[in-house]
């Protein structure tokens, strides 16, 4: 898909998710969306795609870093239990409780029995969040190796997406049939009708992103809600020049 091309199906798009962040704050209903897979895979760009001409004080992103000392003595779920929203609010996380699934299984970085107890518990837990109203969306974006390669090497040469890879990427590059077979036993175990998987082709991530939009727009109700007209009334007196008289002006 070409740039030109696929910024003019994006915009519509757009469009369309404005009207369902608005359809969320007219029917004071929360929405959850989880984007999960690989390394590289293209969460980050998607959830630039999603919220570029989203209002940020309704559509928040979650990206949790590393639990510290104190949160890893708690229940596994509290920590995303805190980022769950409140009416009107659509929540995107960029990794999720999965991590458990993914690369904390992979990596070691949980007990074999932790990873069982997670398994059993997760399809509870999101079963809780959909009985009290959420709407609760969770993809996997899919990238094959080769493609997954070819990003690594471009981050690599890229000063200004070099921050990507970290040492547990890096790491990570040599486990993908590990972690396919970490995603297999996750989808068996948390594929539930209540809150299902869905797969989506991220090869090409400028198509993927557009797939993916659809999708969610399609899995909510028809929400255009006609937004309220506003009329800008007519300014009193001469408009007014900006002062900076105190601090000199940048030239």
């Amino acid at each position: 898909m070409k740039k030109k091309h696929y910024e003019k199906t994006l915009e519509p798009l757009q469009e369309e998710l404005n009207n369902l962040v608005r359809w969320l704050k007219h029917t004071g209903r929360r929405m959850v969306v989880l984007l999960e897979g690989r390394d590289t895979a293209g969460k980050g760009g998607t959830i630039s795609a999603i919220t570029e001409r989203l209002n940020p004080r309704q559509v928040h992103v979650v990206a949790l870093s590393k639990p510290t000392e104190r949160e890893s003595t708690q229940w596994y779920f509290q920590r995303y239990v805190a980022h769950l929203p409140s009416a009107g609010e659509l929540m995107l996380f960029d990794r999720s409780w999965y991590n458990r699934a993914g690369v904390e299984k992979v990596m070691g970085f949980c007990s074999d029995e932790e990873y069982t107890r997670f398994l059993k518990e997760v399809p509870r837990f999101e079963q809780l969040l959909v009985d009290d109203g959420i709407i609760l969306l969770k993809y996997w974006l899919a990238v094959d190796q080769d493609e997954q390669e070819a990003r690594f090497a471009a981050r690599a040469q890229d000063p200004l997406k070099r921050w990507k890879l970290s040492p547990i990427d890096l790491e990570a590059r040599q486990h993908y049939d590990a972690y396919g077979r970490a995603r297999d036993a996750m989808f068996t175990a948390t594929h539930r009708k209540a809150a299902p998987w869905f797969v989506v082709n991220f090869n090409n991530q400028r198509e993927g992103r557009v797939r993916l939009i659809r999708h969610l727009l399609d899995q909510v109700p028809d929400t255009n809600i006609t937004p309220d007209p506003v009329s800008l009334p007519p300014l009193t007196g001469k408009p007014a020049k900006e002062r900076h008289r105190v601090i000199k002006p940048v030239e």
